[in-house]
């Protein structure tokens, strides 16, 4: 039986951690500055108005922090209570962007739901919803984690449905980003080693036969082992993204000069910003985003240990999660853009263009930020009560 936490008596002061506040405010400075670089020739192209695209971006920014502002003011005991039904609804999410009409192609991909002028991809959603269902799981059940594989194993038949609902769209790497938070968040729950390198050693199975039994996936593979080879078709998006990490060097070609955005790199606003960035920046630009992004993951850990510490094992679940999950897509994103892993459409957390991404992850950030809270104000009521 759970044992209720302290009760938490809000102050008029928010805590705010600093670092974490520094970081993200810089890497959506840096994301906007470099999607209205990349972007201003295709706002001419597509509406004659060079700021069509850093106008809308700006947007998506401000109604971003404004959901986080909303996210803020959630306390996570209603995050915990809420976790089973949301997890139906993002269930229910994948189904309904699969329809015919409801759900908007791009690309070939049918990822996006058009809400209110907004296309909102339902697996950014459902990545969230996942952090907060995989607590709220582990937390009920942590002593069948610890020693059961089944344990392990009864979760992940669950999120196998999501994974297969989002092959469908086709969104391999969202799903292999469900997955890695899922069994991340186990293992940090408390799951047995031995157990848990047989999951990993199986999904790692499966995931491999998905990409070599699936024509387009292979293609990408193969593509990526040697793009030049390949530099006409599937091997062109990463051999422009690799010339402009070349273009760049050390200090780069000056912000808004460079040339591969220049209808040479497709999505350079949206996936492959980290190459305009690497073109433009340089080095030293590609090493303050990954300096940024480190600072961004571990104050992630560090909150949810502080919360852990405090007896909070739901929060410092979620803020693993959510640790775990920005700093996975960033890597991906990034080892992309430099030819290091396979091609996939993933963006960059709170710097890549995209209205629903944008908002999403700013409410998640703002989980993080409500956690740290939380936890101040509990170690604040714990040393007043030893003190009387």
């Amino acid at each position: 039986m759970s044992v209720p936490s302290p009760k938490i008596r809000p102050s008029h002061r928010f805590h705010i951690d600093q670092a974490l506040l520094t970081a993200c405010l810089c890497l959506l400075g840096i994301g906007f500055v470099m999607v209205a670089s990349s972007s201003m020739h295709l706002g001419v192209k597509m509406a004659d108005d060079v700021s069509y695209y850093p106008f809308k971006q700006l947007i998506h920014i401000i109604l971003g922090l404004m959901f986080a502002a909303f996210m803020l003011a959630v306390p996570m005991k209603h995050w915990q209570r809420l976790g089973q039904p949301l997890f139906i609804a993002g269930l229910a999410l994948l189904l309904i962007v699969l329809i015919p009409g409801v759900g908007v192609k791009v690309n070939g991909s049918t990822r996006w739901i058009s809400l209110l002028g907004l296309r909102i991809q339902v697996s950014e959603v459902m990545k969230f919803i996942s952090v907060v269902y995989m607590a709220g799981y582990i937390t009920r059940h942590n002593e069948h984690v610890r020693r059961s594989l089944f344990g392990l194993v009864r979760p992940l038949m669950l999120f196998s449905v999501a994974c297969i609902l989002l092959l469908l769209e086709p969104d391999f790497g969202s799903a292999v980003v469900i997955l890695i938070i899922a069994m991340g968040m186990m293992f940090l729950g408390g799951a047995r080693l031995s157990p848990f390198v047989f999951l990993v050693a199986l999904v790692s199975s499966a995931a491999a036969i998905l990409a070599y039994t699936s024509p387009y996936r292979l293609k990408r593979i193969t593509s990526f082992v040697d793009p030049w080879e390949h530099a006409r078709d599937s091997g062109y998006q990463l051999t422009q993204a690799l010339i402009s990490f070349g273009r760049g060097e050390v200090s780069g070609v000056g912000l808004g000069n460079g040339l591969q955005k220049l209808f040479y790199l497709p999505e350079a606003h949206t996936d492959f910003l980290f190459s305009v960035l690497g073109e433009e920046l340089g080095l030293v630009g590609v090493v303050l985003v990954i300096a940024l992004f480190t600072t961004l993951v571990l104050r992630g850990f560090a909150i949810g240990e502080q919360a852990e510490m405090a007896g909070e094992k739901f929060s410092a679940l979620v803020a693993y999660g959510l640790a775990i999950w920005f700093g996975f897509q960033a890597f991906v994103n990034m080892g992309v853009n430099m030819g290091i892993l396979p091609t996939k459409g993933l963006t960059l957390p709170l710097m890549s263009y995209g209205g629903g991404s944008m908002i999403i992850m700013c409410g998640a950030i703002a989980v993080l930020f409500r956690i740290h809270y939380e936890v101040t104000e509990l170690h604040k009521s714990n040393v007043k009560g030893r003190t009387r």
